[in-house]
């Protein structure tokens, strides 16, 4: 089983999202959506580096031309609030490479990471989270861009069964996961169905992982806790948080053993800040069952 939850980075993050382990230089990178910045932590030496960006960013993976080393910090491809843009954060050269509704400011991308293949998959939204103005779309190194769901609200939980079968993703505001057939040779899905109907008392569903074993993590945002489902969408095991709002997880660590947490203030109430002084932080859960190299975009 896993163990209980340690804050090991009090980030102050507004929106804390797409925590992402890079192997290559063992830290661990997240983003901060209201923040519009791109966060780097060692957990080695407790070091960290912020990378400010024009807009918000709501999620972003590695490419696999840019990964992160010792010396450099790479570049990645992001879903920002105008499109899909690929970042040099060494030079902070920004290029858009997919335009979402660059003149329209209540518009932007959430959650999103890239397939084994090297796809880059992001959901958009409509700030305020009321109508079903969200879509899935698939990007690909040749640029083409697909529109693959429509009708979300607050699309999140996107990820990848660990043998390329399915892919997950969740709408935060339906209060569903639902998984596709899921072929990786074509970047296709179909067969869709209701993986979790979540309780909202349990909190909504948030951002995912999935570990060797097909099992699926998923931050319960404004639950206190994490969930790990089974291939068969039982509950496996719950892990408080202790911050209201946890809003996405990955596995790393130099063994793939230790499931991060990000979580947000953001949009706390003032008289709940101090009953929860470590909201916006991030936290590590060891677990006993490792997950998978994140995936990089085929660039």
């Amino acid at each position: 089983m896993s163990g209980p939850a340690t804050c090991v980075l009090e980030a102050r993050a507004l929106i804390g999202e797409s925590p992402r382990w890079s192997e290559s230089d063992q830290a661990l990178y997240f983003a901060d959506i209201n923040g519009q910045s791109i966060n780097r932590f060692d957990p080695r030496t407790g070091a960290t580096r912020k990378w400010e960006l024009p807009e918000k960013v709501g999620c972003f993976s590695f490419t696999r031309s840019g990964a992160p080393s010792m010396s450099r910090a790479g570049k990645v491809i992001a879903g920002m609030q105008s499109g899909i843009h690929l970042v040099d954060l060494d030079t902070m050269a920004i290029k858009r490479v997919f335009d979402l509704d660059p003149g329209d400011k209540t518009t932007r991308f959430n959650d999103g990471r890239c397939d084994r293949a090297g796809r880059f998959w992001a959901g958009s939204m409509k700030e305020g989270g009321v109508e079903r103005a969200g879509s899935l779309y698939r990007y690909e190194a040749s640029g083409r861009c697909t529109r693959m769901v429509d009708g979300l609200i607050i699309p999140n939980g996107l990820a990848f069964s660990q043998d390329d079968r399915i892919l997950y993703h969740s709408d935060s505001r339906q209060d569903y996961i639902f998984a596709w057939d899921f072929d990786v040779a074509s970047g296709s899905i179909s067969n869709r169905r209701v993986f979790v109907q979540n309780d909202i008392q349990e909190g909504r569903p948030d951002g995912a992982a999935v570990d060797s074993e097909g099992g699926y993590w998923i931050a319960n945002v404004g639950g206190w806790r994490v969930t790990r489902y089974t291939k068969g969408g039982v509950v496996d095991q719950v892990v408080g948080i202790p911050a209201q709002r946890p809003t996405a997880c990955t596995l790393g660590g130099p063994d793939f053993k230790t499931l991060y947490v990000t979580t947000a203030t953001h949009p706390l109430p003032d008289s709940a800040k101090p009953k929860q002084p470590l909201a916006g932080s991030i936290f590590a859960i060891p677990v006993n069952i490792p997950g998978l190299p994140e995936a990089r975009f085929a660039d």
